[in-house]
């Protein structure tokens, strides 16, 4: 577990890189894939930055990547199969790399998008720019698979010190082009990026992404989060958008100032349905603990349900698995 954590922070990694380190582990990945040590070394303040100094390079030579990084980690992941067998590689990558792969290839892929996004206004444009991208050492968002075969032998010890110490990084046979990492990240309890006052991740050239629970919003939405109103909300065209506005804005909270009535009541709470034009029904449940809180008050939950539920009773039966006709507690909680 401690190796994992450690791999962990790796990936969230924000400020400044160790560049003495990270260009040591480059050039020991480039002599451990028997190939000379690059002439230059170049830094970016971020990819997207990277990105437009590699279409400027001149006399880099090929992409060596296939050698620094490809070859290397399918020879060991073979390595380790063979070692292991089925069973045992399947184990370790549980235990280690399976751990973190999700929420950082997630990452990667959002800042890639975010590259192409800014650097390639008109589609005929993406292709060139996602070439220079598939080039690319993911450094930190790596983390993963070194997590998996760290300490079992030093053939990417190079590669795993770049990881820990730089962002991404492009190796051809003259020049490397690496990048520092980010200056801010903002992330979920799932490991998705979220913040709602900015940037949920962001590089000290200005290169950001803005993102709710995950999902990518434009700046200019964040910063109107804080002014909404039960009119702005509805005339937002756009339903993810306005999904984003009803969670920070509180579906109890618009329910209430947007004069909604009830649809349903029974013993168990009331049912609530908000109507949206161009999305699905939000239909939530208002229930109230029958336990007190420590001041005597009772507290009021908001459940969301199902848009096909048609009964108080059936949308809290549904929080448990249950149909309505099966729910019956002996005592609510």
């Amino acid at each position: 577990m401690q190796n994992v954590n450690t791999w962990r922070s790796v990936a969230a990694a924000t400020g400044r890189a160790d560049r003495a380190a990270a260009e040591a582990g480059v050039r020991r990945a480039y002599r451990t894939a028997g190939l000379a040590e690059p002439e230059r070394i170049i830094w970016a303040a971020s990819p997207r930055a990277a990105v437009g100094t590699v279409e400027k390079l001149t006399d880099a030579g090929r992409s060596v990547r296939e050698e620094v990084r490809t070859r290397p980690w399918a020879d060991e992941r073979r390595r380790m199969y063979d070692e292991l067998g089925p069973a045992g590689w399947s184990a370790l990558w549980s235990a280690t790399g399976a751990q973190l792969w999700e929420t950082t290839a997630a990452l990667a892929e959002r800042i890639r998008a975010g590259v192409v996004a800014d650097l390639a206004p008109r589609p005929q444009d993406a292709a060139a720019v996602r070439l220079v991208l598939l080039d690319a050492v993911l450094g930190q968002h790596d983390a993963a698979w070194l997590a998996a075969f760290d300490g079992h032998g030093d053939r990417l010890a190079g590669l795993a010190e770049v990881a820990r110490n730089a962002g991404w990084w492009w190796p051809y046979e003259h020049a490397v082009v690496i990048t520092e990492r980010p200056d801010v990240l903002h992330r979920d309890e799932a490991g998705r990026l979220d913040h709602g006052e900015g940037p949920a991740l962001a590089y000290g050239d200005g290169f950001a992404l803005h993102a709710w629970r995950g999902m990518p919003v434009p700046a200019a939405f964040l910063e109107e989060l804080s002014s909404l109103t039960p009119e702005r909300i509805r005339a937002e065209e756009n339903a993810e958008l306005r999904r984003v506005m009803l969670e920070y804005y509180g579906y109890d909270r618009y329910l209430s100032e947007s004069g909604a009535e009830p649809v349903h009541r029974d013993e168990t709470g009331i049912l609530w349905r908000i109507a949206l034009d161009g999305d699905e029904d939000v239909v939530m449940v208002e229930v109230v603990n029958s336990t007190p809180e420590p001041d005597g008050t009772y507290r009021t939950y908001w459940l969301r349900v199902p848009p096909t539920t048609r009964t108080a009773k059936d949308g809290v039966a549904w929080t448990f698995g249950l149909e309505g006709a099966a729910y019956a507690p002996v005592r609510q909680t």
